[in-house]
């Protein structure tokens, strides 16, 4: 099983690194214009398979794509001094205006899984540009905010006291500031997290509310301000949605998909629950959201939205 990684920054190797550690995949192919930054990669990886599964990890040109699998798209260029954030759209959407038809000539039958920032509208973008190339739209989708719930489960379960293998929350909409914390719906063992922390007696006042929702919204800004770069969750997250689509797993994940209508805002690309396989997105599933989070989604689309009129972005991927 041959999965493909563009772009050899801080994500992608990473998630290249992840597979390894993981044994998820029989050969990664490393592709980046800095062909020597992706040679390097390759070869430091590969003195990890010792340790770990026995993977092939190269690099390589987008014709060493060939029959992927699933290809992760982690290219895309970095914000300039003075630059909006308007001109660094336009310049990334440049980048996937020429990788992604490069990638799915090589590869037409591989799922894309895309994690360049912004991951939603990038995640946009990138459907409008296979599907020009006749690719279904389940086949593209974003990591979106996978990373964002891993991190909400982990703060509950820290706070709980319980492995946050057995907490179950999501959170939704735009990767970023405006996502949503759907704490309605968060359980433990099976349990409501407030019934649960009634039985425990485990404090959720308005405060830790607040502290959890604080941790998990500016995540990133923690870390970046103390070392420049996010990567090792993103990197496991990459891992974990190229093994459910490689093994046709059909795990409910929230990735990024465009969506015909989010309670009104049309035509956008938001992290909902989705049912993942091997051919991409299979399934999208509404959630009972309390009143407050559902004006709280329908904004998050609507940040989204702005962002790909900004960019002149109309066509209707629905349709």
């Amino acid at each position: 099983m041959k999965v493909g990684i563009v772009g050899s920054g801080f994500v992608g190797a990473t998630a290249a690194y992840a597979l390894v550690m993981q044994g998820v995949g029989r050969e990664i192919v490393l592709v980046d214009k800095n062909t020597a930054r992706a040679a390097a990669e390759a070869d430091d990886i590969r003195h990890a398979i010792p340790f770990a599964h026995p993977l092939d990890v190269r690099a390589g040109g987008y014709e060493d794509l060939f029959g992927c699998r699933v290809v992760v798209l982690c290219a895309g260029v970095g914000q300039k001094p003075g630059e909006t954030r308007l001109q660094l759209l336009q310049r990334n959407a440049q980048v996937f205006r020429e990788v992604v038809p490069a990638v799915l000539k090589q590869s037409p039958d591989a799922v894309l899984v895309v994690a360049t920032n912004p991951v939603d509208v990038m995640t946009h973008l990138a459907s409008t540009f296979a599907r020009h190339c006749g690719v279904p739209l389940g086949r593209i989708l974003g990591s979106g905010t996978t990373l964002d719930s891993a991190r909400f489960r982990s703060l509950l379960g820290s706070h709980c006291g319980v492995d946050p293998h057995h907490v179950h929350a999501y959170v939704i909409g735009e990767h970023g500031d405006s996502e949503v914390l759907t704490w309605s719906l968060a359980t433990i063992g099976g349990m409501p997290l407030e019934a649960f922390a009634r039985l425990r007696q485990i404090n959720f006042s308005e405060s830790v509310l607040k502290d959890i929702d604080g941790k998990v919204r500016g995540a990133a800004y923690s870390i970046i301000s103390g070392k420049n770069a996010t990567y090792y969750g993103i990197g496991s997250a990459l891992a974990r949605i190229v093994d459910v689509i490689l093994h046709d797993q059909r795990a409910v994940m929230t990735v990024g998909a465009p969506t015909d209508n989010v309670l009104g805002i049309r035509n956008v690309t938001v992290s909902m629950p989705r049912l993942v396989g091997g051919q991409g997105v299979l399934e999208t599933f509404p959630l009972p959201l309390s009143e407050k989070e559902t004006a709280a989604l329908q904004t998050s689309a609507g940040v989204i939205r702005q962002a790909l009129d900004e960019l002149g972005e109309t066509d209707d991927l629905t349709r």
